[in-house]
Formats: structure tokens, C-alpha cells, sequence
């Protein structure tokens, strides 16, 4: 059922959203500052593309103080745009009652993108 799930989501836009992390991640390691944050748009563009079957766990990183700013710059430079997008995806997945295996893979991912550093995908 999960491979059947993975399969699903890449073919209706899966892809898409992994390739648009991707994209971003590489425009922001071309810069030294923004290595760490293309680091983190890997991370979100690796579970964007296979997010059946995974789960995303917070580490004790988060709760230091180099993981409490690095989250605060990632909210505020574009992590809530990120959160909403997916929220607002879940919302209209949540809709159908096929699409709720979908809406909460996007709830999952919202999640991350809220808080990405201290956090890993298991």
C-alpha cells in the first residue's frame, strides 16, 4: 500500500513539489549564509517526493539555541508561505474522502516546514 501510495503522489503533483524544494535548495547553497537553508529544502524536497511510510521526528537540536534561531530566520524569511501552501492543499485534499491519505501527508510536511531544523525523517 505505500508504494502504491508513493506512486500516486508522484504521478498528481508529488514531483512537482520535490522539484520546486530542489530547485530552491540549490539557489540557496549557491550562497555560503544560505547553505544550512538549502540543506533543510532537501530535506522538505526528499519527503515531498516519497512521504508515504515516513515520519518526521524532532531531535533535541531544535530546543538549543543555534536550532531556535535558525527556525525563527526560517519562519520568518519564508517557512510560514510554506506552511500555508500546505495546509491549504490538505484543506482541499481533505475534502473528498479520497483524498485524505494525501491531506495528511501534506500535514506532515507542514509540520516540517514550520520547524525543519532538529527535525529528521525516519
Amino acid at each position: 500500500m505505500l508504494v502504491l501510495g508513493n506512486i500516486l503522489w508522484i504521478l498528481t503533483g508529488g514531483f512537482l513539489i520535490a522539484l520546486w524544494y530542489a530547485i530552491g535548495g540549490l539557489v540557496l547553497c549557491l550562497t555560503i549564509v544560505g547553505i544550512p537553508f538549502g540543506v533543510q529544502l532537501f530535506k522538505l524536497a526528499w519527503l515531498s517526493l516519497f512521504p508515504f511510510g515516513r515520519t518526521v521526528l524532532t531531535t533535541g537540536f531544535a530546543s538549543g539555541c543555534l536550532g531556535v534561531t535558525m527556525n525563527v530566520l526560517w519562519i520568518l524569511i519564508g517557512g510560514i508561505e510554506l506552511v500555508i501552501t500546505h495546509l491549504i492543499l490538505a484543506l482541499i485534499l481533505a475534502i473528498t474522502i479520497i483524498g485524505l491519505p494525501f491531506a495528511r501527508q501534506h500535514v506532515k510536511m507542514a509540520r516540517l516546514a514550520l520547524m525543519p531544523f532538529g527535525s529528521i525523517i525516519v
